[in-house]
């Protein structure tokens, strides 16, 4: 019989067949039972503006039509939310799939991309996915090390360079100057790939400016984190129109919903409840790190909607953490890279929520280091 193998290019067939990350779906049909909460894909459970829900409803009745494939009034609003031309502005299926539209329109096959050993997969998934060489390197103090990504980028004339503002795993931020300082000792011919998924619940002194002008940065931004709308997949990209068009040409032009299209529009409308969603997660964040202290774990400083939590000693012993946490019905995640993984990783999330994680970790805490 022949293989149907022989259909299958050669760049599919050296891929991995596992996803980045492990759903929690797919998690509880393994176990056979639901987490009591969830607190590991940094999701928003305070929920989207009730003004984008009501929004989503009242789609769902016309959800018969497509969405309008040029997400022209979401373009136009995400425009003038931050004060720059439509013609920057891409919507996408959330920050995943703007990344692999922005490798796909910028890197050729065996094209050099420098990243952070440890940051986020699915970048490094879309990359090998389109034939790139990717370069790992090391963290440095929990945060990504700009300074040997810059020094990598030189020495190797690397086409990309990926960097998240705050970062994930870590929470870990940079202010903007250091990050407009790194741009620029970039060679001239890399591009600069900004992930800015939990910016909103970022410092202001986090945040460079926009400038869109500028022809080799792409910003990614996203409704999925502070927004509340993970489940939408709704993102945009701001750049340099040269960059934007060449992502329109290769993006799926019927990938985006109608109704998260149009929940996105109201939550961007609705800035009074993000500014009260992101005070929550401030205070939760602050509550996570009381937790992590009371229960002899180290909160590290976040920017993000999540705060991670140094174990105080190895990944193995991490790792039993991790699985007592989950065995408790509660669901985390962790950084899988040493010396990274030597932490657990928190969402934030409503009171309800943080009571469940308080209520286990103090005895997965005894269960992991009685069996250390």
């Amino acid at each position: 019989m022949t293989s149907t193998r022989r259909y299958i290019s050669k760049l599919v067939k050296g891929l991995p067949q596992l996803a980045p990350f492990r759903g929690p779906e797919a998690m509880e049909r393994a176990r056979g039972s639901k987490f009591k909460t969830r607190l590991g894909a940094n999701e928003s459970g305070f929920g989207p503006s009730p003004r984008a829900v009501k929004a989503m409803t009242d789609a769902a009745f016309d959800n018969w039509m497509y969405a309008d494939p040029d997400n022209q009034e979401l373009i136009e609003a995400i425009a003038r939310h931050h004060h720059v031309r439509e013609e920057n502005v891409i919507v996408g299926e959330g920050i995943d799939g703007l990344l692999g539209y922005a490798i796909k329109a910028t890197l050729d096959p065996g094209g050099l991309v420098i990243t952070s050993h440890g940051a986020y997969p699915t970048f490094n998934r879309h990359v090998a996915c389109h034939a790139g060489r990717l370069i790992k390197v090391p963290y440095r103090d929990d945060r990504e090390d700009l300074q040997a990504l810059c020094d990598r980028a030189q020495s190797t004339q690397a086409k990309i360079v990926y960097i998240s503002n705050p970062d994930n795993p870590m929470g870990s931020t940079w202010e903007a100057g250091d990050l407009e300082s790194f741009e620029q000792s970039l060679p001239a011919d890399t591009l600069l790939f900004l992930d800015e998924a939990y910016v909103e619940t970022a410092p202001p002194g986090a945040v460079p400016r926009l400038e869109p002008q500028n022809p080799r940065v792409i910003r990614f931004r996203t409704f999925s984190k502070a927004y509340g709308l993970a489940g939408a997949r709704i993102g945009y990209a701001i750049a340099h129109t040269t960059l934007i068009c060449a992502m329109d040409k290769v993006r799926n032009q019927y990938g985006i919903n109608r109704v998260g299209q149009l929940g996105a529009l109201e939550a961007l409308r609705d800035q009074a409840y993000l500014k009260q969603v992101v005070a929550r997660i401030k205070a939760s964040r602050e509550r996570l790190a009381k937790i992590a202290i009371e229960n002899g774990l180290q909160p590290l400083s976040s920017g993000a909607n999540f705060v991670t939590m140094d174990c105080g000693r190895d990944g193995a012993f991490a790792t039993r953490v991790l699985q007592e946490i989950l065995q408790r019905d509660v669901f985390i995640r962790a950084p899988t890279v040493a010396p990274l993984n030597r932490c657990i990783r928190v969402s934030t999330g409503p009171a309800r929520d943080l009571d469940i994680f308080q209520g286990v970790l103090a005895e997965a805490m005894a269960t992991a280091t009685k069996a250390s």
